[in-house]
């Protein structure tokens, strides 16, 4: 297969076409965003190897415009694109808005979600607008890149899985013209579940639409050839691992059965993505989060780690796994030759090392270095009030007094704060435990220090705020007067100037060291004894880390690490180890 020079890709009757010539695809899902840029040719040329000949991505809006009309290195998506055509591989794009993902706020920004609610992702005028203006921005990275000008692009999604939460089709339509104005000439697609509402509520008449599954193929077609009687098949999303949330167990799906169920897709004649080929990492705090409680997505929060592997066929590390073996075995047989050679593998680190981190500043020293304004309000501001996107809060109010003690509720909590009364810690509260359980008597001055573990990004909850939404109340009396201050994450990427750092007097706050390293290589970076926060090694933002697992370790990418010394900064928000080391290995 190859990518180079201009060609005509169009849906037939039955398959794709290519230049009159019947194709199909074998694609694999890799993110961009999800992988060190430094590392794209590597993960690509394993997805040559694996016998894939396209490669599929998202774009996640929140991450290019996280303020309206500040735009974040855009041009990340068409260097991608130009990598995958060096790789010889065909490429899907999948640009939302909304994206799912398991990402944070599934992709949309908190500036459009928090003041519109659910009027995203409708024909809401004033949401059409703020996409418009994304799209007028984004799609000038793909359009010169189609197939048919000589570049790697063949398909351009329409929404991503609508079915599964609105049926606007006005909205639709309006995404697919669009589209279309600003030069996407290659096919359009949706993608869905292959159930009947789903299929109904996201498809476009005259754009192609495909089903996403994790098995029984023949009946997921079937459903869609119901509603779509000719044009080719495609499984958009063939989910041959799964995510994992805080708390709970890592997500297996044996090689076995795996490539069983990708033998019967192509059995049935279709084309394939799947996802993921390689998962990556939610660097950053990017991570999304889901709501249980069944089909309908209504129950407990679950936030996502931060490792994407996904039980992928290439792990997070970008090494191949017995999935990877089954599934090049599988698709060789669909192969024009020989499947090429795996890639040279990155750098490993030469030898562990450790440090102790005897740098320290107090959560207000870092929220009065880094913090956004302090507000005033009569009720407790959201995150989204504030600009917070990914970070945290401190709301500040006073019980008045004399009054004897009464539960402190915070009901609507979103997502896990820790409470201090009178500058004591007094515990910590979730959405599932919003009540103290101490009762607190007046006066006295009460600090939650909040943080979101990540916006929903999937179901009818995606969009929701984070903070206080439900206020605080001491026994039924609302608590007014409040003072806020949040912390973008962010704000710390930038360096630590201005922070005075001195010796540890707490157990929560930033904590600084370095680590020497005699070789740059890739790595894991293990926090004995820490409970929850955030690590940014040399201002790379690795992303969180939770005690509560199942992940026990932060991917560190060899290009973030250099010779000699390692600045490593921990953001420890309920309470550090007591040697405060943190190990590379």
């Amino acid at each position: 297969m190859s990518t180079s020079g201009a060609g005509e890709f169009r849906i037939g009757d039955e398959d794709f076409e290519l230049d009159g010539r019947p194709v199909r695809l074998l694609s694999g899902a890799l993110h961009y965003f999800r992988v060190h840029e430094e590392q794209w040719a590597h993960r690509l040329g394993m997805l040559r190897a694996m016998g894939l000949n396209c490669v599929e991505t998202y774009v996640p809006w929140n991450l290019h415009e996280p303020l309206p009309g500040a735009y974040r290195d855009v041009e990340a998506l068409g260097r991608f694109l130009d990598a995958a055509a060096r790789a010889g591989l065909w490429a899907i794009v999948r640009p939302g808005p909304y994206i799912c993902a398991e990402w944070e706020n599934g992709g949309l920004p908190h500036w459009v979600t928090g003041p519109l609610g659910p009027r995203a992702r409708t024909r809401d005028p004033e949401y059409l607008r703020l996409v418009d203006g994304w799209f007028d921005r984004l799609i000038r990275e793909i359009v010169p890149r189609q197939i048919h000008r000589g570049g790697p692009v063949l398909m351009v999604q329409v929404e991503n899985e609508y079915g599964s939460y609105g049926s606007d089709p006005e909205y639709l339509r309006h995404l697919a013209d669009v589209l279309r104005d600003l030069g996407v000439e290659v096919p359009l697609f949706t993608s869905d579940g292959p159930e009947d509402h789903m299929l109904t509520g996201g498809s476009v008449p005259g754009v192609l639409a495909t089903v996403n599954f994790g098995s029984d193929a023949r009946t997921g077609f079937e459903t869609l050839r119901r509603h779509q009687p000719s044009g080719p098949l495609m499984c958009m999303e063939f989910w041959c691992g799964w995510f994992s949330h805080w708390g709970g167990k890592s997500v297996v799906r044996t090689p076995e059965d795996a490539a069983a169920a990708l033998r019967e897709i192509l059995g049935c004649g279709a084309s394939v993505n799947l996802y993921m080929a390689h998962g990556g990492t939610s660097f950053a705090g990017w991570a999304g989060a889901n709501r249980g409680g069944g089909d309908l997505h209504e129950g407990e929060l679950q936030p996502d780690v931060t490792s994407y592997d996904y039980d992928a066929p290439i792990d997070e590390q970008g090494r191949p796994t017995p999935k990877f073996w089954a599934f090049r075995e599988v698709l060789a047989a669909y192969a024009d030759g020989p499947l090429p050679e795996l890639p040279s593998p990155p750098a490993q680190l030469a030898a562990p090392a450790t440090a102790t981190l005897d740098a320290w500043a107090s959560p207000e020293d870092v929220l009065a270095a880094f913090g956004g304004p302090e507000t005033v309000t009569g009720a407790p501001p959201t995150f989204e009030d504030l600009d917070v996107d990914r970070g945290l809060v401190r709301y500040r109010c006073t019980v008045p007094g004399p009054r004897r003690p009464y539960e402190l509720n915070a009901s609507g909590l979103r997502d896990r704060a820790v409470v201090y009364v009178d500058g004591v810690r007094a515990g910590v509260l979730t959405e599932a435990s919003p009540v103290l359980d101490a009762p607190v008597a007046g006066p006295a001055v009460v600090d939650l220090w909040v943080e979101s573990l990540g916006r929903v990004n999937y179901g009818p909850r995606v969009g929701e705020p984070k903070g206080l939404t439900g206020g605080l109340r001491h026994e039924r009396q609302y608590l007014h007067g409040i003072t806020a201050q949040g912390l973008r994450l962010d704000a710390l990427d930038a360096g630590l100037d201005g922070l005075r750092l001195g010796p540890p007097e707490g157990v929560t706050g930033l904590y600084a060291g370095s680590l020497e390293v005699p070789a740059p290589g890739d790595a894991w970076l293990e926090l004995p004894g820490w409970t929850r926060g955030f690590v940014w090694v040399n201002g790379f933002n690795l992303g969180r880390y939770w005690s509560a697992g199942p992940q026990d370790a932060l991917f560190v990418p060899g290009p973030v690490l250099r010779e000699g010394a390692n600045e490593v900064w921990v953001l420890e928000l309920e309470a550090a180890a007591a040697g405060r080391a943190v190990r590379l290995r």
